[in-house]
């Protein structure tokens, strides 16, 4: 029997990670609770604001004042919606975008449940109404205002270093994975400090950098030497009953759990738990490509797409005048690409370089790109014209796949398409590449605005795509076309 070798970090390393954890996890621990505390009280406090201020200018504005039972009903309600949905619970995400839906949908139930009560209740003054409305005008923007201020202020805590530290169990390609994007997102708030696994993985262990601190039955020395407040259990080769016991530990120390579950491929945010006895049995519920909700996605997209051409007219007009004058013709770029169940089609682009080398009916060979790396950007010398550059830079050479999607090529928001040569050389060698073929490409996706735009990780981008498929909403399409227009406008990364 030979003696499990684990890669432990030097003894300096190991002392700077255990002195650094044990500092921050206290912080780290107190910081939850007080970003709980400060929402809520935030929202208490801009509510009332809200109310004092929607009736201290009420004569100003010619409206009647009302007095401030109904407000203070108003304000119930909509505290009450924040608690059901969440709005106070730890969370690991921080993401605007999802705050405001919450606010628009607990401003609305309030607005609704004051006017409904005032009709049922007594003979409500014709203006009940407008002037609930009115105060649900107040409350959103202040409580907007509240949740910006927070969120970036939560965000550039986590950043700076309020963080917990994060026990990974197993040392496989997934716990790897998971201390990669902990390490790359330090926004999320949890800090990984190294893996506990019997027989980690040898050629995964360049992946995150992170030490192997030691087997399961190092665990609670672990978690109390480095202060860990959080931790992850991914795949190992630990059996079922030493996992649970360290989940028991965990439940007794105080540390948080959280679990990467197996299939974790299939497994979207629309998921129904139910019980067999003391069975969980959890459904994953896909959206469908084939139903019909993409069916009505796609037309909505065209009927989109032909609106923005309209309204972009005179900007495209500019554009091919810039590009004419620059370049010469032709002043729209050409190239193959494959979408839809693996289908071709030609992509339009306004020209940003001086040559047209790309010729669609000459085949090309793929070239050669470092591992787990996608194509893109300005690939061998860079002939892009200043007009290209802007054009690029703003996003502007891009408006000319509007007609792509008019045609029924392209969706608004989708994968991004790839060449024929790539795509013959990705489908045998990355993880469900094929399966981004499922939907239409899109100008815009759920990859591109997490970063993963040229040269970026391809595996990153084949799952964020995949993703965006079996968890697509209506909601989700808005999130990443609010997201790509805050890019655009150069303020990517504030908040999520």
């Amino acid at each position: 029997m030979t003696e499990t070798v684990f890669h432990r970090p030097t003894l300096g390393t190991v002392e700077g990670l255990r002195l650094g954890a044990r500092a921050r996890v206290g912080t780290a621990r107190r910081s939850d609770h007080y970003w709980r505390l400060t929402r809520f009280a935030l929202d208490f406090f801009l509510l009332g604001s809200a109310i004092v201020v929607s009736e201290l200018a009420a004569p100003a504005a010619h409206v009647r004042s009302g007095g401030y039972l109904w407000p203070s009903l108003f304000a119930l309600v909509a505290i009450s919606v924040f608690i059901s949905r969440g709005a106070y619970a730890q969370r690991l995400q921080v993401d605007f975008l999802d705050d405001m839906r919450s606010l628009v949908v607990a401003v609305g139930l309030a607005t609704m449940s004051v006017v409904t009560l005032r009709v049922l209740l007594y003979t409500a003054p014709a203006d009940t109404a407008a002037e609930t409305i009115r105060l649900a005008v107040f409350t959103t923007v202040y409580l907007t205002a509240g949740r910006i201020g927070l969120d970036l202020s939560q965000i550039h805590a986590r950043r700076s270093g309020e963080a917990v530290p994060t026990l990974v169990i197993g040392a496989g390609n997934v716990g790897h994975t998971t201390a990669k994007r902990l390490l790359e997102h330090p926004e999320l708030g949890l800090r990984p400090i190294g893996f506990l696994d019997k027989e980690p993985r040898e050629d995964s262990s360049a992946t995150s950098h992170l030490p192997v601190l030691g087997a399961s039955w190092d665990f609670e020395q672990v978690v109390r030497e480095y202060g860990v407040g959080q931790v992850i259990i991914t795949f190992s080769t630990a059996p079922n009953d030493v996992l649970l016991r360290m989940v028991k530990r965990c439940e007794e120390l105080g540390v948080g759990v959280s679990l990467v579950p197996r299939l974790f491929e299939k497994v979207t945010e629309r998921l129904t738990i139910d019980h067999i006895g003391g069975l969980p049995l959890l459904t994953s519920h896909p959206a469908n490509p084939r139903g019909w909700q993409f069916a009505i996605k796609y037309a909505f997209d065209r009927l989109l797409a032909l609106l923005m051409l309209i309204v972009c007219a005179p900007l495209m007009l500019a554009a091919a005048l810039a590009t004419w004058i620059s370049l010469g013709r032709p002043i729209i770029f050409r190239q193959l690409r494959v979408g839809l169940d693996g289908r071709t089609f030609e992509m339009l682009k306004f020209r940003s370089m001086r040559l047209n080398w790309e010729v669609p009916d000459e085949p090309r060979e793929a070239q050669t790109l470092p591992d787990d790396t996608a194509p893109g950007g300005i690939e061998g010398d860079d002939r892009r014209t200043w007009v290209g550059t802007i054009l690029r830079k703003a996003s502007i050479d891009e408006l000319p796949q509007l007609l792509n999607v008019v045609m029924g090529d392209m969706s608004l928001i989708g994968p991004r398409p790839e060449r024929p040569e790539y795509v013959e050389l990705f489908e045998s060698r990355v993880y469900r590449y094929n399966d981004r073929l499922r939907v239409k490409s899109g100008i815009t996706g759920w990859a591109q605005i997490h970063g993963l735009r040229g040269k970026t990780s391809l595996s990153d981008r084949v799952e964020w795509d995949n993703y965006y498929i079996e968890n697509w909403s209506l909601w989700l399409d808005m999130k990443i076309a609010l997201r790509t227009v805050l890019a655009v406008a150069g303020f990517s990364g504030s908040v999520k």
